[in-house]
């Protein structure tokens, strides 16, 4: 009778576990964006430092810092959409938190801050 009811019970939790669907994302952020600055240094030649935030589709993400191609600094975060505009919370506390919203009317698309400045661009 336990070796039945044992099966019985395995057959439940697959049974429900098979059942359950995750929904698919489809939003436009998904993808990297970027913003790079080239600065020029008297005598020495120029650096080129460059932002990038991976977004995925399960609401989280990776922010990524380099000083001329080489990576300084990276950290995750998480993001919301609720009416076009997006919430970047970051997991570690040196990032603030950010809110862009998507400007699908240029090419390349870009992600504009709440005063109207660019943000970052689709890489």
């Amino acid at each position: 009778m336990k070796k039945l009811f044992s099966l019985l019970s395995i057959i439940g939790i697959v049974a429900i576990s098979n059942c359950s669907r995750i929904p698919e994302n489809n939003d436009p952020i998904l993808g990297i964006w970027a913003k790079t600055q080239t600065s020029t240094i008297e005598g020495k030649g120029s650096s080129t430092a460059r932002e990038e935030w991976i977004f995925n589709d399960v609401y989280l993400g990776r922010y990524q810092s380099y000083s001329n191609s080489k990576l300084i600094f990276y950290t995750d975060f998480k993001w919301s959409e609720e009416n076009g505009t997006y919430t970047i919370i970051y997991g570690d506390p040196q990032v603030t938190d950010i809110t862009v919203s998507l400007e699908h009317t240029s090419d390349p698309e870009v992600l504009t801050l709440e005063n109207g400045s660019v943000f970052a661009t689709r890489d």
